[in-house]
């Protein structure tokens, strides 16, 4: 017992060497209580075995974190521990170099630490001056900070410098076709990906020009749908006999691969031959398909089965005449063109497409506005209302009502009650936008005289008439004396009658 009383004691000792800040680092201290197996002393004194391992003063904090300690009075090999100090510290230097490069050149600064981490190979070499160098000729290709941002995120290996030195020479073939920096940042990027050369790329641009595309054209084409570039002349020339088969002209497909260019990636077997069929199949002519499709390109976008659905949808409309009347003001194939934007714009807000159809057919007064103003609508209900895009499916009554006169004034003063606790109880997307106008303002607005200036004129007492006072005596018929004479003639006309 004396013993371990004895141990004991070396043990809170060292303990407590620990907290001095003279200690040095220079040996490895580490402890192990000892354990009396009969008595099991010092299980009693010590709930737990304790453990630390020290090095230098920085870790000292960390002795009770390990459960076995060592006495040791043996030096500590300081080599490796320098070693790896002088690697992290040279890493950490070169990441500082590098952001600060980075950074001169327009790379915004939130992206810096996740962009470092994806491309540890840019810390390799030990002089930035090559990076540098690629960093001036991208910038001397007149590309915007926006592109070339996306483009070292997108394809970091443009950076390297032999890459860049002969697109240099490259571009200099490009002067006489006027392309602009956006098609250049594309060419960049994909042959880089695909290890294109200069010499390939401009080879393809004479192919495209020969067709007979503008430059207009040719640079829209580019930019929307650089992989062109990957294609070979006989692809290309496949989707202009089949546009030319259907009675397009010429002005016509060069308007086609201006507003939609990504129908040259299309097979023409596959995609637009049974896309024709569809279009026919719902009893459309051929003049007026050639004429929608000349009108608006994007109808070519629509997958197989897409355009049927849409269709369908319209045929299923349960609503108001005049609403329909608008819907269908502009024929039933434009219609169903303007239904499958609709669905896009909400599928690209959050919800599938079962339930885009879902509130459409519901509220078929979406379809009455524009792409813009529901895209405003679900911001204000995300960003501001703070709802969930999933409530439209429960209340799509919200994409049919007016932005202005209706969402707008009933949110704020929902807003101004529930600031001031005068709601006993929350108020739901429901209980917000389907109440008519006059059981809304008996519920918010008629108990609390401050929000009538909040609601706007929708409130009860602010409904001006249309006219002005009076406007009604210039409706009223003039009146005539009547003679004795006209009195004669009415008794001697109603006597026949009789």
């Amino acid at each position: 017992m004396e013993v371990y009383r004895a141990q004991l004691a070396l043990f809170v000792l060292c303990s407590e060497l620990l907290n001095y800040e003279t200690f040095t680092g220079k040996y490895a201290v580490t402890i192990e209580p000892p354990v009396d197996t009969k008595s099991n002393t010092a299980r009693k004194l010590l709930p737990s075995p304790m453990a630390f391992t020290l090095i230098n003063r920085t870790t000292r904090h960390s002795v009770f974190a390990k459960n076995r300690f060592f006495f040791s009075t043996k030096p500590y090999n300081s080599q490796i521990l320098k070693l790896s100090f002088s690697n992290e510290k040279t890493n950490y230097r070169m990441q500082i170099s590098l952001a600060n490069l980075l950074q001169r050149y327009g790379f915004p600064p939130s992206q810096l630490h996740s962009f470092i981490s994806k491309n540890q190979f840019l810390l390799n070499s030990n002089n930035l001056n090559d990076l540098d160098k690629s960093l001036s000729i991208l910038l001397s290709f007149k590309i915007t900070q926006k592109s070339l941002v996306s483009l070292i995120n997108d394809c970091p290996g443009v950076l390297d410098v032999q890459f860049l030195k002969k697109w240099e020479v490259g571009v200099l073939k490009f002067g006489d076709l006027c392309l602009s920096p956006l098609v250049v940042r594309n060419f960049l990027e994909l042959s880089r990906r695909f290890e294109i050369d200069p010499d390939g790329v401009f080879q393809t641009m004479k192919v495209l020009k020969g067709l007979g595309f503008s430059e207009g054209t040719l640079n829209r084409v580019l930019e929307e749908f650089p992989r062109v570039i990957l294609m070979n002349e006989g692809e290309v020339c496949r989707k202009i006999e089949f546009f030319e088969g259907i009675g397009i002209s010429g002005e016509g497909i060069e308007r086609i691969f201006s507003f939609f260019p990504g129908v040259i990636g299309f097979d023409v077997e596959d995609r637009l031959k049974p896309l024709l069929d569809e279009f026919c199949h719902w009893g459309f002519g051929e003049d007026m398909i050639r004429k929608e499709i000349v009108r608006e390109p994007r109808v070519l976008s629509m997958e197989l089965g897409e355009f049927s659905r849409c269709l369908e949808l319209l045929r299923s409309l349960k609503c108001r005449e005049p609403i329909k009347w608008k819907i269908l003001g502009e024929g039933a194939f434009r219609a169903g063109f303007e239904v499958k934007l609709r669905v896009d714009c909400l599928c690209k807000h959050g919800l599938i497409r079962r339930e885009a159809f879902k509130v459409l057919w519901k509220e078929p007064r979406v379809m009455t506005y524009r792409i813009e103003d529901i895209e405003k609508k679900i911001e204000f209900l995300v960003h501001r209302m703070k709802f969930n895009v999933d409530c439209l499916v429960e209340v799509p009554e919200f994409l049919g009502v007016n932005f202005d006169k209706h969402i707008v004034p009933r949110y704020n003063v929902i807003g101004y009650l529930r600031g001031k606790g005068g709601l006993g109880s929350e108020v739901g997307l429901k209980d917000l936008i389907k109440p008519s106008r006059l059981r809304f303002y008996n519920l918010y607005v008629k108990p609390y005289p401050e929000c009538e200036k909040l609601y706007g004129r929708f409130s009860g007492g602010e409904v001006k008439s249309r006219h002005p006072v009076g406007l009604w005596k210039l409706f009223k018929p003039p009146s005539y004396p009547e003679s004795k004479e006209d009195v004669r003639n009415m008794k001697a006309f109603m006597e026949t009658l009789v």
